[in-house]
């Protein structure tokens, strides 16, 4: 089975309403459909995107090319492309927008080589399970005053979920702490509360917050410190008791190598578009594994939900939806977890009914 084509749909999706966080006000994304065309008739799926439609042509351009590398060449052999696409950015750098192009064609390929074997992914790539912990993460914003946090808080917990996350960010920490102490009595002590302060904080201050949550006992803090600063995150998870979370904006199997010698998470949270795509978040998981660290997913639920389904050591889905009317197929969910589609590839299908009606 060759590959003969790669094609990319520019989208760009709305959000209903703008929704606020430390990295200011988010209102659209710009998306790009990629799907790998084969010979054999089968074709792979996949997205990738950018905040607020910007640069979203600098993100296609790049997959675009990329995709001489692919066409031409056998769909299976994925591992082969990957490698080859590592050696052709090295001139331009191996994070960035080059590893979000690779993850781009390389989801599209797992999705296509899943279909030709008839298998959903992670039962190609292990399997480990059929249904993974989630957490709502689509609400629960800067922007809500507290009793639309509790409000929402509770509506999720209603829907089933077991965890939801709140962000944080106000200027004064004594505020953050209000608002979450506020949402830990409105949902009680046994559903699990994770904050992400989505890398607004230094490190005295993340210290100073993390203290101040401690009694609300987080599931885990994310995010307090900007991606780079991995030495002093690390100095932060030693003075915290509450466990640290981060790695969404990390890139490959070598920043993550980097995050795992310097100790700086209790968990990492690789993402499918940052990360180098199925292949490396598999690569990822599997060298946290092996530091007895634990693996949760960041955006993509309808497809992160395959990885993480592959990994023992998985402990968490993060459901945020903004894409999911993109799909013809909706998440399942049961007890507060969500279920791995046992349909082949992804398990999952793009609305081009949608899709067309986003063009128009």
């Amino acid at each position: 089975m060759k590959v003969t084509a790669v094609e990319m749909t520019p989208v760009v999706l709305p959000l209903d309403r703008p929704l606020g966080s430390a990295l200011g006000a988010i209102s659209r994304f710009g998306v790009i459909l990629v799907t790998v065309r084969t010979d054999a008739g089968i074709t792979g799926e996949n997205l990738v995107f950018t905040l607020h439609d910007r640069r979203t042509a600098v993100l296609r351009q790049m997959v675009d090319s990329l995709a001489d590398l692919i066409v031409g060449q056998d769909a299976g052999h994925i591992a082969g492309f990957w490698a080859r696409a590592w050696k052709d950015i090295n001139f331009i750098g191996h994070q960035g927008v080059a590893v979000m192009g690779i993850s781009a064609i390389d989801g599209a390929l797992w999705d296509a080589a899943g279909k030709a074997a008839n298998m959903p992914l992670y039962r190609m790539l292990g399997g480990a399970r059929d249904r993974v912990p989630a957490y709502h993460s689509g609400g629960l914003w800067l922007s809500h005053t507290v009793d639309e946090l509790v409000a929402e808080a509770q509506a999720f917990v209603a829907q089933g979920f077991g965890a939801v996350k709140m962000r944080l960010g106000k200027a004064d920490p004594v505020e953050d702490a209000a608002r979450v102490r506020a949402v830990r009595e409105a949902i009680g002590p046994r559903i699990a509360l994770m904050a992400d302060a989505n890398q607004g904080l230094n490190e005295a201050q993340a210290i100073r917050l993390g203290r101040m949550l401690e009694p609300f006992n987080l599931t885990w803090f994310e995010e307090p410190l900007p991606c780079w600063d991995l030495e002093g995150l690390a100095r932060v998870a030693a003075a915290l008791d509450t466990p640290i979370a981060s790695g969404e904006t990390e890139y490959t199997r070598y920043g993550f190598r980097r995050m795992l010698d310097l100790r700086s998470a209790d968990i990492l949270m690789p993402d499918l578009q940052r990360a180098g795509g199925v292949s490396e978040f598999m690569r990822v998981g599997h060298m946290a594994q092996s530091h007895d660290i634990a693996i949760s997913s960041h955006l993509f639920p309808e497809t992160s939900i395959q990885v993480l389904g592959a990994l023992s050591n998985a402990i968490y889905l993060e459901y945020m939806p903004w894409f999911s009317r993109l799909y013809n197929e909706a998440l399942e969910f049961d007890a507060g977890d969500a279920l791995v589609p046992e349909r082949s590839g992804w398990g999952f299908t793009l609305n081009r009914d949608y899709i067309r009606h986003l063009q128009s």
